[in-house]
């Protein structure tokens, strides 16, 4: 019996070494990478107005972001527009997948 009790002992004792040694403390596990964390995010669909020099979106709660590629809003620069973008609300930044003019202003557009 007493063997038995040793045995358990030294296995608990092993198990828990084995366990210590793959490095299960905060300080040593590493943290997530924010810019692979970005790209693994789907896009979402953002309504607004653009600056006019295109750096800047106001999107219509007022909240504003800005372009962290600005080449992709070319041509859409002080118009209201829906933003396809994977976002950064820590860094209140949008990478722009696509833009596409405002439903209101392509009417307007239209008209004349």
């Amino acid at each position: 019996m007493k063997k038995l009790l040793v045995l358990a002992f030294a296995f608990a004792l092993v198990t828990s070494l084995t366990a210590l040694a793959q490095g299960t403390y905060p300080s040593e596990q590493t943290k997530p990478d924010t810019a692979n964390a970005e790209k693994a995010t789907k896009a979402v669909s953002l309504s607004g107005k653009l600056s006019d020099d295109g750096k800047t979106f106001v999107d219509r709660d007022g909240k504003s972001w800005t372009v962290s590629n600005p080449e992709a809003v070319k041509g859409h620069e002080g118009h209201e527009v829906t933003l396809k973008a994977h976002t950064d609300p820590i860094k209140n930044e949008v990478h722009v997948v696509s833009a596409k003019m405002g439903k209101d202003e392509m009417k307007d557009d239209m008209k004349k």
